[in-house]
């Protein structure tokens, strides 16, 4: 079966968990709903063997990564600390990106128009297709979260949902991790 290139692969992708620290409690935007969606989607990404990425700006003041994201992020998850906007300039993330071989890079995290939005901007000119689930991505104000997922999405990033990222890796309802997958998103 031909995929369309919109249609994610779990093959081909890769989740990039940008800045979900605790500096952000109770700061966010739609804080809660961003929050449990993330933590779904790295779920999900664990059980499915997809690549997952976590960063974490400047965590000396920021903070680490919330608790209920941090237990959701599979063991083999790369990790880097930042102080760049765009997680591009982490020591070593790009180099690892190159190394996993992945085309498709799935971005959840904060905020929309500071890190999310230069790291997808970085994304797109380094030639990778990037999906952002609406749902998984905010900023502390609705004015912000909304321009810049304007202008990712103007840029060419594609934009998603948790639900709609999941159903994708999965493919189909006889994938063998269907039912535990489909438990974390229904």
């Amino acid at each position: 079966m031909t995929r369309h290139a919109r249609i994610l692969a779990a093959e081909r992708s890769l989740l990039l968990v940008i800045d979900m620290q605790e500096g952000y409690r109770s700061h966010l935007h739609e804080e809660q709903r961003t929050v449990e969606a993330a933590a779904r989607l790295l779920r999900a990404a664990g059980a499915l063997g997809v690549p997952v990425v976590v960063t974490e700006q400047y965590p000396k003041g920021l903070g680490e990564t919330r608790a209920e994201v941090a237990e959701a992020i599979p063991a083999d998850a790369a990790r880097f600390e930042k102080t760049s906007f765009s997680c591009l300039g982490a020591e070593g993330l790009e180099d690892h990106l190159q190394h996993t071989g992945r085309d498709t890079i799935v971005v959840v995290g904060i905020e929309t128009h500071v890190c999310v939005s230069q790291t997808v901007h970085a994304l797109l000119a380094r030639g990778y297709a990037v999906q952002l689930p609406r749902d998984a991505v905010s900023a502390r104000f609705p004015l912000e979260d909304a321009a810049g997922w304007a202008k990712m999405t103007g840029s060419g990033a594609v934009p998603t949902s948790v639900e709609g990222v999941v159903f994708e890796w999965l493919g189909d309802a006889k994938h063998p991790e269907f039912k535990a997958v489909h438990k974390l998103v229904v």
